[in-house]
């Protein structure tokens, strides 16, 4: 008879899981807590089953009400889960101006891994709390709390430190997800941050990892801190006889043509004019940093396709001046004239002949 019931139950309650499944994915379009919940229902359901019908069998209700705490955990967590990508799916990162959008999800996804390690640590000391020797040794635990939280702190300090800092960083805006950054001389994105360490996207498809402190107590560069538009420069040394002007021109024509410009800064001056050549810089603006960075690129391509092309004398040169006299030199008898830079003395005259010989 208890199996019966046992087996009645539980396919009621997988069926109302079923029935709210349906019901919570038409309007979250999310399936994570379709299996946690198919198994708390099964367990739960098994668990009142035995209560109606007590069999004497502690070990089997001891391992069930295990069961039920972490099947419980899994499923309190798979609903902190839907929510917080319910949440996230609304607030859009995929628009031009997205810097607030990415402090949100910056904040929300830190502090749902936050909650996700709080409900591990209670679903671990509940299920330690169901054995009788655990509730025993928990008065001595209190008793000796300050001298295991001392001894805790300072072997974990680092730990702690990083758990702290990853806190910081979610609430003070310094660092969110999807920003361009410059950290150990390396330029990429922010893919992921934790409670301890921060993932950075590399340009060449590397990732750095580095612990959520670095970014508390190192400088780095934030290129997305305020807005995504940047700009850069492009320098070209040239020969004194480039025509700046037709060339200022000349790429203000190619950046108008271009998707890449944003048309908000278009400069070209000569910076330099030392040692034979001039330094041309070019200062372009486009919207994100790997559009500023092709955007480079084209630039100096076209610019020095053009020098080539229309004005090759403007190309870098290095001039020389044929000398049409070779200096004669001098007679052999005049040679010893500059030897009296000991002075007249006899001493100096000594020293003179150490020196430059004797006079013939």
């Amino acid at each position: 008879m208890l199996f019966v019931v046992m087996g009645c139950s539980i396919a009621f309650a997988l069926l109302v899981v079923e029935v709210v499944h349906r019901l919570v994915r038409r309007f979250t379009h999310s399936g994570r807590m379709y299996r946690p919940a198919q198994l708390f229902g099964a367990l739960l359901a098994a668990q009142i089953s035995l209560s109606v019908y007590p069999v004497d069998a502690p070990v089997v209700l001891h391992a069930l009400g295990i069961a039920l705490i972490l099947a419980g955990s899994w499923l309190l967590a798979a609903l902190i889960s839907t929510l917080v990508d319910v949440s996230l799916a609304r607030i859009r990162t995929d628009v031009r101006d997205n810097r607030h959008a990415r402090r949100v999800h910056t904040q929300i996804t830190l502090v749902r891994r936050l909650v996700l390690v709080v409900i591990g640590v209670l679903a671990i000391g509940a299920i330690l709390m169901t054995f009788p020797g655990a509730r025993a040794v928990g008065s001595t635990v209190l008793a000796s709390a300050a001298v295991i939280g001392a001894v805790a702190a300072f072997s974990a300090q680092s730990l702690l430190g990083n758990l702290i800092s990853g806190l910081q960083i979610a609430f003070s805006d310094a660092v969110r997800l999807d920003d361009v950054v410059v950290v150990e001389g390396e330029w990429g994105r922010v893919e992921d941050i934790t409670l301890t360490y921060v993932v950075l996207h590399l340009w060449d498809d590397r990732r750095l990892v580095l612990p959520t402190s670095y970014f508390l107590k190192t400088p780095f560069q934030n290129w997305t801190r305020t807005q995504s538009a940047l700009l850069g420069t492009v320098e070209l040394d040239l020969d004194w006889t480039v025509p700046v002007e037709a060339m200022r021109q000349e790429m203000r024509s190619m950046l108008q043509a271009s998707d890449l410009w944003d048309g908000r800064v278009s400069v070209l001056q000569v910076t330099e004019a030392t040692n034979g050549f001039v330094r041309v810089r070019a200062l372009v603006s486009a919207a994100d940093a790997g559009k500023l960075w092709d955007l480079r690129c084209l630039t100096r391509e076209h610019l020095v396709d053009w020098v080539r092309r229309q004005h090759s004398d403007a190309l870098p040169q290095i001039r020389t001046r044929a000398v049409t006299g070779v200096r004669k030199a001098q007679p052999a008898s005049d040679q010893h004239t500059d030897a009296r830079v000991f002075g007249e003395s006899a001493d100096g005259t000594l020293r003179e002949q150490a020196f430059a010989g004797p006079k013939q």
